[in-house]
């Protein structure tokens, strides 16, 4: 198993071609990418390597069969000048648990945690210092075996790369209630980060965004009767005060930002539900006035404000938000701790040096 991550960086650095200031998410990567292959039951050499594009067979499995499993995570710059990746410990166990469901090798944990180390620290300057910046992460692994019958992979690559990232999601969305189409059902995949659970799920939205929705909000499989997930992220409701969730299941992702919000809004004694929420309930508490707020809760947003919510065809809005709503201070505090500005009480910052 190896620990030691080889550097080798690029001579063409594209940073002074970029502006780090709220850059579009997703649409800049920054010069480098660890990249490691599993063989023979073993993994290989590791490396930082300049960010380029790779080669692969058509017969790659990962192609035919959908064994292809990632993270998102997100390193900031501290005050003090130090770089903090957020929560890496439970990226580590989410990504497991995800190789787990697909038949995939785990990563260990000390080569997850080096290849980022060492990824983040050599893309120091590319984390923006202000405004709410970061550098967001993808690890990604996939099955890459040369054949086209239908098998469990022997061989694999485990690629890292980045890119500077500001906000996400600025606007409050107009989201749908999906009764027709699902994201994941009970027994399959829902709780991975796996490829085909975001390609399944691009057709509904779609459609919701033709009617002029931005987003879907999932319900079970079984009745399309129960609050699942909010497009890509965590569904989160205030209603009577209380902070409100739907319970985990292997339909449901295990979102680090949901836990992170979750135990937060708990040191503060506000109170937090992690139960069913019926749509029935939704529209009783839009009817009585009753539901405050309403938010999907990510790594790539944090927190995304649902301004309209469209049960059966009927558009109910929410409550006009300020800087006081619950969503937005537990946004600033997770922020302070990433960044430094509140003392870190629950152990989540992994503190690199930029020379790491």
């Amino acid at each position: 198993m190896p620990l030691d991550v080889i550097v080798t960086r690029t001579k063409h650095s594209n940073l002074e071609k970029v502006n780090l200031a709220n850059p579009q998410f997703g649409s800049l990567i920054s010069d480098h990418m660890f990249t490691c292959s599993f063989n023979n039951g073993q993994w290989g050499e590791a490396e930082v390597v300049p960010f380029e594009n790779i080669s692969m067979s058509p017969a790659t499995l990962a192609l035919h069969y959908g064994q292809t499993v990632f993270e998102g995570l997100k390193a900031f710059k501290m005050a003090e000048g130090s770089i903090n990746i957020f929560r890496i410990e439970k990226h580590h166990e989410r990504f497991n648990a995800s190789l787990d469901r697909l038949c995939m090798p785990h990563v260990p944990k000390d080569l997850f945690v080096n290849a980022l180390k060492k990824l983040v620290a050599t893309d120091a300057d590319w984390i923006p210092g202000d405004g709410g910046g970061s550098l967001y992460l993808r690890p990604i692994i996939f099955a890459s075996e040369a054949r086209f019958g239908v098998k469990i992979s022997n061989q694999y690559r485990f690629i890292i790369f980045g890119g500077p990232v500001g906000n996400y999601f600025q606007e409050p969305l107009k989201v749908k209630v999906e009764r027709k189409y699902n994201r994941a059902a009970k027994g399959g995949t829902g709780y991975a980060k796996c490829a085909g659970n975001y390609a399944g799920a691009f057709y509904p939205t779609r459609l919701a965004q033709d009617e002029g929705y931005d987003q879907v909000l999932w319900t079970d499989s079984k009745l399309n009767e129960y609050v699942e997930e909010l497009g890509m992220m965590n569904a989160m409701f205030v209603i009577d005060g209380k902070l409100v969730t739907p319970p985990l299941s292997d339909s449901i992702l295990d979102g680090i930002t949901r836990d992170s919000l979750l135990k937060i809004a708990r040191g503060e004694n506000i109170e937090t539900e992690e139960r069913d929420i019926s749509i029935t309930e939704l529209q009783a508490a839009f009817k009585e006035q009753r539901i405050t707020e309403a938010f999907g809760a990510g790594t790539a947003a944090v927190v995304a404000p649902i301004a309209v919510i469209a049960i059966d065809g009927v558009d109910y809005h929410l409550p006009e938000y300020g800087s006081n709503n619950l969503m937005f201070r537990l946004k600033q505090r997770l922020g302070d701790i990433r960044t430094g500005a509140e003392a870190d009480t629950y152990g989540w910052n992994y503190i690199v040096s930029a020379q790491a």
